[in-house]
């Protein structure tokens, strides 16, 4: 195919300076860059130094026991400050070791609801290691954490405290509440604040592996997008390639042939010869173009339906095909990639057989065209004019019926390539598209 000089961009002056690389387009934002947006600037910051965070905890365990430290103390009794100091130690460490944290908390809670009944702080340290356990494990050892955790504050206050304990502490202003009405409301509270703990921290569990799910997700069709476009740039190139280099060894021994018996016929393979070379050019700087190009919108000169057809027709009767061309129907819709795929069919049809047809006396290209399908049909009557996967001694790619099968797949399309009984090869192709976006150029 042609290309008009107005296809490429003109170099830059000699003297121009290169751009700067400031202008150059910004790299797309990753998943995590994007998560991170999402988030405010306290949590971007605590995500960022996880070791405040754990400090954080344990200021806020401080100060959740204040009161139980201080009126222990002042009552002369030192084992429950280093109690509460023991637990909030340990949790510095609760995102490191979850479970060994959970465990230490758990037997140190006890301790202080043997020492201190009613102390204001119980059960508070086991929020935060239950929470990190929901954090760090499956929702299965999260549930068995919750259900071991309060078992012994729940044996203390059901089995460990007696009736005048509960009626000193809560019925002196309401004589009437039962004594198993009270024991039962604090087992209930005990374990629906664990609960909840658990439950955030299982719901943050859930959230990053969402996201991590997301990240993987979009990083494998990343290389799906990637394996996909290598192998349309592969495919291209085999196009390109394959096509130009078959027609201009072609058409080179054609021109050595009649060179001496016919200069003027020779001067004609010749030109035909170095047409076929620009546009083999041509073709590869803009495939390769689109891998230059940051934006993505490399170049692109569209072709022009039966006219490229016509012209590449010609350039195979040129190197020796006895070619028949038919086109019926109006003129191809102006859907540059249906046209590339068209014409890309039939030139990788013709090109087999010109490379692997032997004793051709008739080839036949058929390409009709009713509003919304495309047929193409190309025949030869040679022997050994299949592919390179069913030629024996063929050296191809085996990139011609893939490459083939791909294009026509963009329009939920088939082809079909197999040798004919009496001889030769068929080839046959449908390609469908939508009338409605069938607009002309």
């Amino acid at each position: 195919m042609t290309r008009s000089k107005d296809s490429f961009a003109a170099p830059p002056p000699s003297g121009a300076a290169p751009a700067p690389l400031s202008l150059a387009a910004p790299a797309p934002l990753s998943l995590a860059e994007i998560n991170a947006r999402h988030r405010g600037a306290i949590r971007r910051y605590f995500a960022a130094h996880p070791v405040v965070m754990d400090a954080v905890v344990v200021v806020c365990y401080l100060l959740l026991s204040l009161t139980t430290a201080v009126n222990n103390t002042a009552r002369g009794s030192w084992l429950v400050p280093v109690v509460v100091l023991a637990i909030a130690g340990t949790l510095f460490f609760r995102r490191r070791v979850p479970l060994v944290v959970f465990g230490v908390v758990t037997v140190l809670e006890f301790v202080l609801a043997l020492t201190d009944l009613w102390a204001s702080n119980l059960s508070a340290g086991l929020w935060f290691a239950l929470y990190a356990v929901g954090v760090a494990y499956r929702r299965r050892v999260a549930v068995i954490a919750l259900l071991v955790g309060p078992a012994p504050l729940v044996w203390r206050y059901v089995f460990g405290t007696t009736a005048e304990q509960y009626a000193e502490a809560f019925t002196s202003g309401n004589p009437g509440v039962s004594d198993i009405a009270l024991r039962l409301s604090v087992v209930l509270t005990t374990y629906l604040s664990c609960v909840i703990a658990v439950g955030f921290g299982i719901a943050v569990r859930q959230r990053r592996q969402y996201e991590a799910a997301i990240a993987s997700w979009a990083e494998q069709s990343t290389q799906w997008g990637r394996s996909a476009e290598r192998s349309r740039i592969a495919r291209e190139m085999h196009d390109v390639v394959a096509h130009s280099l078959t027609v201009m060894v072609s058409l080179a021994d054609g021109a050595s042939t009649v060179l001496k018996r016919d200069p003027d016929r020779a001067a004609e393979v010749l030109s035909e010869l170095s047409r076929t070379g620009r546009a083999a050019l041509a073709d590869t700087r803009r495939v390769l173009g689109v891998l230059r190009e940051e934006d993505g919108e490399a170049p692109l000169t569209p072709l022009n339906g039966d006219t490229d057809l016509e012209r590449m027709v010609a350039g195979f009767r040129t190197a020796g095909l006895p070619l028949t061309f038919t086109f019926s129907g109006p003129v191809l819709p102006g859907d540059t990639t249906l046209r590339l795929s068209v014409h890309r069919i039939v030139q990788e049809s013709l090109t087999n057989v010109l490379r692997y047809g032997k004793g051709l006396s008739r080839v036949d290209a058929v390409v009709e065209h009713t509003p919304g399908v495309v047929h193409i049909r190309v025949q030869n009557d040679g022997v050994g004019s299949g592919y390179a996967a069913g030629a024996a001694g063929a050296l191809g790619s085996g990139q011609g019926i893939p490459g083939m099968r791909a294009r026509a797949g963009m329009y939920g399309g088939t082809v079909q390539a197999s040798a004919l009984p009496a001889g030769g090869w068929l080839v046959t192709a449908e390609l469908h598209y939508d009338k409605g976006d069938s607009g002309d150029d």
